[in-house]
């Protein structure tokens, strides 16, 4: 376990780090939404190589960005501790850990949210911070969600996954990328970028997400995020309807059949 903000009432301060490594060529096609946005998919890395980036090597860079707000985890210990991106952050100290049980007064990324996270949440963010809570998406069913309460649970849209563990999948975002997601549709895209540098694959999840991420920062409510992400996929899944009707196809046995007719009578 990492040690977290012992006081939520301070500002936060973090150094930022440039991520400098271009994005490596993809390899497949993974889904309509992959193959709208013509990307392909990443060559996975060695698992330890993002994961276990010492806090001197984030550390490098002169940057300064504040955090202004709480930022918080309920910690399941569900991941696997050199995956665990939530572990990572609580070791730089982005990160507030809460006991079961301990009710976190901003805002949750979580399960048993009603309305999906908005620009209107911005107001919330700001004065009383954000929370997420690490848990293992195969071990959903067993998660204590009754003992994580928070004043304002919110969804997520829909976004892809960057992370090594679930690239590509719809929806299967971890912690640091449900947290950033979330900064940045409430126009906190700094504070965003800056806790995805911390992780070589970070900048990626905005990169594949951004005419989402974009769309969603700019609407009003949750209600405008629904209709932004159903048009989205509506959208996607004619265009990859359309691509299917457009496969050229070999002529058909009854086509030769019609020719050699038209041969004889001739």
């Amino acid at each position: 376990m990492g040690k977290g903000n012992r006081n939520f009432q301070n500002a936060k301060r973090g150094r930022g780090r440039t991520n400098n490594t271009r994005t490596d060529k993809f390899a497949n096609s993974l889904d309509d939404y992959l193959s709208r946005m013509n990307l392909k998919e990443k060559k996975s890395e060695p698992e330890s190589s993002s994961e276990e980036e010492t806090c001197s090597e984030n550390e490098s860079n002169d940057e300064e960005i504040d955090i202004p707000f709480p930022v918080a985890m309920w910690d399941l210990n569900h991941c696997d501790p050199k995956r665990c991106s939530g572990r990572k952050l609580a070791k730089l100290d982005l990160i507030t850990e809460l006991r079961l049980g301990q009710r976190f007064s901003g805002l949750c990324l979580s399960p048993v949210g009603v309305n999906c996270v908005s620009p209107s949440d911005r107001d919330v963010v700001a004065a009383h911070g954000a929370s997420v809570i690490d848990c293992s998406w195969a071990r959903i069913e067993e998660t204590p969600f009754n003992k994580m309460k928070s004043s304002h649970p919110r969804l997520l849209p829909y976004l892809v996954a960057a992370n090594p563990v679930n690239y590509g999948k719809p929806s299967k975002l971890n912690c640091v990328e449900a947290l950033a997601a979330a900064f940045y549709i409430t126009g906190f895209k700094d504070i965003a970028k800056h806790y995805l540098s911390r992780f070589g694959w970070g900048p990626t999840f905005i990169e594949i997400n951004k005419e989402l991420l974009e769309a969603y920062s700019s609407c009003k409510d949750s209600r405008e995020v629904i209709e932004k992400q159903n048009e989205f996929l509506d959208k996607s899944r004619k265009e990859r309807e359309n691509e299917r009707d457009e496969i050229d196809l070999p002529p058909s046995y009854s086509d030769y059949e019609d020719d050699e007719t038209d041969e004889e009578e001739n």
